[in-house]
């Protein structure tokens, strides 16, 4: 299983596993996941952007890689 932190850059996430990343970030409305910069973004910079908080973002997302 993967287990990202909020260091983990979004880049990384697409890499290891899209289908499970994808609509974590998307339900933060993050909709531009194809955008270079985006990809360049860690976990807890993306969650700052997008209000929401970094820990639960994690969990969130640590959660859909598990299933």
């Amino acid at each position: 299983m993967t287990e990202v932190t909020k260091e983990t850059m979004i880049g990384e996430l697409l890499e290891i596993d899209a289908d499970a990343a994808a609509p974590v970030l998307f339900s933060i409305g993050m909709h531009c996941l194809g955008c270079p910069a985006s990809r360049m973004e860690s976990i807890e910079q993306a969650a700052a952007v997008h209000g929401v908080d970094a820990d639960e973002l994690v969990r969130r997302l640590n959660e859909s890689f598990a299933k």
